[in-house]
């Protein structure tokens, strides 16, 4: 199948032009612009999905033609995954999981008076990382798909162990802390039905758990509802205005270190997203995770501001598009969420993709790729008029924005499934939540183990059938899980004490005695 999909791409560039020349129709740009700025919108108000206001459009735009109808969708799409970010980093409540991490570091920004600085980095960082992003799905799409169908149980199961293994590098203060608090995540996310079995597990008889606890009212409860009560507790004179309006972005310089930090984060970022069914939320914790690791001499701590914190997770939540419009268009397989939807657009407009319309329409192929560029260009134009503005929302006294704030919670909370019951997860989440800010508790790493904990749940009971018990026996045969498993056991293995700087003298040590063999081979 891979040579099938090489040779779709020959003479791509011919057709180039005609792509080109419909994606300049006036109605598809205006359409781009705005499906970008919707998505903005929707991304920044918790509660209201990229993936619901993708599957809204696929009805409204039935009657469509079938250019216009992914003008829109792709606009919302590109600009819905940064409007996440928004109210993670004005109000500590992330618009979608894969701003969570951007939370960690921007709403400490907010707080020092650089919330239009935090924005400004999420904004360019997101803009970076799309667009790398759509340089790997015009590039790479043929080997990257071919690779991503080798995946299987047991590497999907390694890559959420390690995304698992991240939790406790993703906290400030104590390790353990934030182990247990993963464990706790852990521990909710086995609530509902058996994905085998089809058995209640912790439901306590509840018709209402049996779905699961919702991941939503929770994202809402541990970050906004929590935030509030907190917000409501601090003393008045304790409110610090917003003074740095003016100020969206760093110095060039600021940004010319972190290049390599971008390039990480976009290659780990796309490369999650042709990995079919993962998408970007695991990609922005290991973006964050190796960020902390691999920065020597970041802005400022992580978890305390550091530019680098918000830029990290941000490109590999935007890179994750490209990669994740991979297996979508070359394989007919959605890479997550929204491009599951975005395949039921596909087939309503009479269009199947995968190979065969690799083959037979290479033109729409290029028109997809001129779409994701215009979405950010688009969505980086107007979001830069307008980001300035975004932070005077801190600029209101606490009395009366975090009313408003709770009534946003709330009603995000109702209007994913119009259930009365997600507003109770989201009120007991928000009291966990407040719970363990007082008594030192991260809250990031419970959502942490909500969200990858179901996913882990599902392969491993895989992983368990298609061993038949001899789970060692069928990891050695599959090659790229056996790597992915080592790295996350040198993880693990990096918080005992000491063995990071043995680990350093021994690979020192190895290359010293490989240099000097070199240096006794020369001829004298």
């Amino acid at each position: 199948m891979g040579a099938k999909i090489e040779k779709t791409f020959t003479g791509g560039n011919a057709l180039f032009g005609e792509a080109l020349k419909s994606a300049m129709d006036l109605n598809v740009l205006l359409l781009t612009a705005l499906g970008s700025l919707s998505g903005v919108l929707i991304g920044a108000l918790p509660g209201l999905s990229v993936t619901m206001a993708t599957a809204l459009l696929v009805s409204l735009t039935f009657s469509w033609s079938m250019e216009y109808a992914m003008a829109m969708i792709i606009g919302v799409y590109c600009g819905g995954v940064f409007g996440g970010s928004i109210s993670a980093v004005l109000l500590n409540i992330p618009g979608a999981p894969g701003a969570i991490c951007t939370g960690f570091d921007g709403y400490p920004l907010a707080r020092q008076g650089k919330a239009a600085m935090a924005l400004g980095l999420a904004r360019i960082g997101s803009f970076i990382g799309g667009l790398i992003g759509v340089f790997f799905l015009a590039a790479f799409a043929p080997p990257i798909s071919v690779i991503a169908l080798k995946f299987g149980p047991f590497e999907y199961l390694g890559l959420i162990t390690l995304g698992l293994i991240t939790i406790g590098n993703l906290s400030e203060g104590s390790f353990l802390k934030a182990i247990l608090a993963g464990l706790f995540g852990l521990l909710l996310s086995t609530v509902g039905m058996d994905p085998v079995y089809g058995i209640p597990r912790f439901t306590f008889g509840s018709m209402n758990l049996l779905s699961g606890i919702g991941l939503i009212p929770s994202l809402i409860g541990f970050f906004g509802l929590s935030e509030v009560i907190v917000q409501m507790r601090t003393p008045s004179h304790q409110h610090k205005a917003i003074d740095q309006l003016g100020k969206v972005l760093p110095k060039l310089k600021t940004f010319l270190k972190m290049i390599p930090l971008i390039i990480r984060s976009s290659i780990l970022g796309a490369w999650i997203g042709a990995l079919p069914g993962v998408g970007g939320t695991i990609a922005s914790f290991l973006a964050y995770d190796s960020a902390k690791k691999t920065v020597k001499h970041p802005s400022a701590p992580f978890g305390e501001g550091a530019y680098e914190g918000v830029v990290a997770p941000e490109v590999a939540n935007n890179a994750m598009i490209g990669g994740a419009m991979i297996p979508l268009l070359t394989l007919g397989i959605p890479g997550d969420a929204v491009t599951a939807v975005m395949m039921g657009a596909f087939i309503v407009h009479g269009m199947q993709p995968g190979p065969l319309m690799m083959v037979n329409s290479q033109n729409f192929f290029w028109f997809i790729i001129i779409l994701l560029v215009l979405a950010n260009f688009l969505f980086l134009f107007l979001g830069l008029l307008v980001t300035k503005y975004f932070p005077k929302v801190l600029s209101v006294r606490p009395e009366t924005l975090m009313p408003i704030v709770s009534v946003l919670c709330f009603v995000g909370a109702y209007a994913i499934r119009n259930s009365v019951f997600d507003i109770v997860i989201m009120v007991v989440a928000g009291l966990v939540g407040y719970f363990f800010k007082l008594i030192k508790f991260p809250v990031g790493p419970v959502v942490i183990g909500l969200v990858l904990g179901g996913m882990a749940d599902g392969e491993m009971r895989r992983v368990s059938m298609i061993s038949e018990g001899d789970i060692l026996g069928m990891l050695f045969s599959r090659p790229i899980a056996l790597v992915i498993f080592a790295f996350a056991l040198l993880q693990i293995l990096d918080q005992v004490p000491g063995f990071r700087s043995g680990r350093k003298k021994m690979v020192n040590r190895v290359f010293s005695l490989f240099r000097q063999r070199k240096k006794n081979e020369k001829p004298n």
